[in-house]
């Protein structure tokens, strides 16, 4: 799924930056970064399904300009159509638009542009919890994965934890990381805004689960791409 690039700087600063953080802190932090969340094609099969019967009903709507507009095009001089040719007209006009709608949205930008922000929202959010509960759920000894998710096509990120984590700190106060972090990706700069974040997430961690003397890494400081 990933198109995106990184560079061996880019991924080795995100994982020195999760040594660091773990270095102060019990918690364990997975890093995750995909181009996208979803193929989203059910939603490009609605908008195309959506426009289709939206140029049917204006050909049923105004049936005299496109019948007139169409006469004109092939000389036709005022043909006079059966029900059988009106039907097959309109039929002809929503398969139509469904392949060129379907085929617009081949273009990545109108594509994710079509997109609900809910929809993107949710997908996103889905997306980093099931990698979570593969990756880091229940993986570590405390019950203190913690995973930053980054998706690029969507410009989100979530932060998911685990439930030791999630009994402590509210939602709310990975707030700050998430705007770190998505500062420095607005401006291009990958790495450095995993990084950010995974420093603003260790020291939140550190205040609730300092690190013990025979604390080991449970899980992978690098990031991973999909």
């Amino acid at each position: 799924m990933a198109s995106i690039t990184l560079s061996d700087e880019e991924r080795t600063k995100v994982s020195n930056a999760v040594g660091a953080a773990e270095a102060e802190t019990a918690g364990e932090i997975v890093t995750i970064v995909t181009d996208r969340s979803d193929g989203y094609v059910d939603i490009a099969f609605a908008w195309s399904v959506a426009v289709s019967f939206l140029a049917m009903a204006l050909f049923s709507a105004f049936p005299d300009f496109y019948l007139g507009l169409i006469d004109r095009i092939f000389g036709l001089w005022g043909h006079e159509w059966t029900h059988r040719e009106l039907l097959s007209i309109v039929m002809a006009i929503g398969v139509v638009k469904f392949i060129a709608m379907m085929l617009l949205q081949l273009i990545q930008p109108l594509k994710f542009f079509l997109i609900p922000p809910s929809v993107k929202a949710a997908r996103v959010r889905d997306r980093a919890i099931s990698f979570f509960k593969v990756g880091a759920e229940r993986r570590t000894h405390g019950r203190t994965g913690i995973l930053i998710y980054l998706s690029m096509r969507e410009h989100r990120a979530e932060i998911v934890a685990d439930e030791a984590i999630a009994a402590k700190v509210e939602p709310t106060v990975w707030g700050e990381a998430m705007v770190d972090m998505l500062t420095h990706i607005k401006d291009g700069r990958i790495g450095d805004g995993m990084a950010v974040g995974v420093k603003d997430v260790g020291a939140i961690l550190a205040q609730h689960f300092p690190r013990a003397e025979d604390d080991r890494n449970e899980l992978p400081d690098r990031l991973i791409e999909v």
